[in-house]
């Protein structure tokens, strides 16, 4: 599970705001440069930032497993043809090249996820984005980071109850039924509670964040963030 872990590697020492702007600034170079030699460098880069956070890339892969399933489905369908050939190579290829893209970006942001209070990202949003709208985006990637794993885990258990209860048995389009409404209804009433539990705690727009500076090995990291944003505006 991709949650905040206390430590005290690199990744952790950072301030929220400059592991955001290298988030932003890969995601720009993967999609703007659909190349191999760029897929290969961006890759790279993101198992750096693992090794940073001090993350193993398998157990990172096996997190996103589910995500990546679906992914290695877009070549497979890419190629099929309704006709000789049946299946195009070429198509496939370029097709996983494309969703090549999106595997860096998901191992920093487990990197990210990992090494980063959900406190520090709320403070780094509102610093970022001034006013109401820094407030509203704040709050919702708090709540969305917090949740998101609660979510996961509510699936889990259903999916396990209907196994349990000789579910394997049934159609698979009862069984998806079945999954998607039970856990539903456990996201909904996670919802509720969670609404009164903000209320209870008499929930505040705008909380005493913590303080967020700037150091000396935090510049290194806001230059690479800046290149990779650019990258798109370099001929190569």
């Amino acid at each position: 599970m991709l949650s905040y872990r206390p430590g005290s590697t690199f990744a952790h020492r950072l301030d929220p705001r400059s592991k955001l702007l290298v988030q932003f600034g890969l995601a720009i170079a993967a999609v703007a440069h659909p190349t191999l030699p760029w897929l290969v460098g961006t890759t790279a880069f993101a198992l750096g930032t693992l090794a940073a956070a001090r993350l193993s890339p398998l157990a990172v892969l096996r997190s996103y497993r589910v995500v990546l399933a679906v992914l290695a489905l877009a070549p497979v369908v890419a190629g099929v043809a309704l006709g000789p050939p049946w299946f195009r190579v070429d198509l496939a290829l370029r097709s996983a090249l494309h969703v090549g893209r999106i595997l860096p970006v998901l191992l920093v942001s487990a990197a990210y996820l990992t090494s980063t209070p959900v406190r520090d990202t709320r403070a780094a949003v509102q610093r970022l984005i001034p006013g109401k709208p820094g407030q509203i985006l704040g709050i919702g990637m708090a709540l969305v980071v917090r949740l998101f794993p609660l979510v996961l885990a509510d699936v889990r258990e259903v999916r396990d109850a209907i196994h349990a209860r000789g579910g394997e048995a049934r159609p698979l389009r009862d069984r998806v039924r079945l999954l998607a409404v039970r856990s539903l209804e456990r996201t909904l009433d996670r919802s509720d509670r969670l609404s009164a539990a903000l209320r209870a705690r008499c929930f505040a727009w705008n909380p005493t964040l913590p303080p967020l500076a700037f150091e000396r090995r935090d510049y290194p990291v806001l230059a690479v963030g800046i290149a990779l944003s650019v990258s798109p505006l370099v001929p190569v």
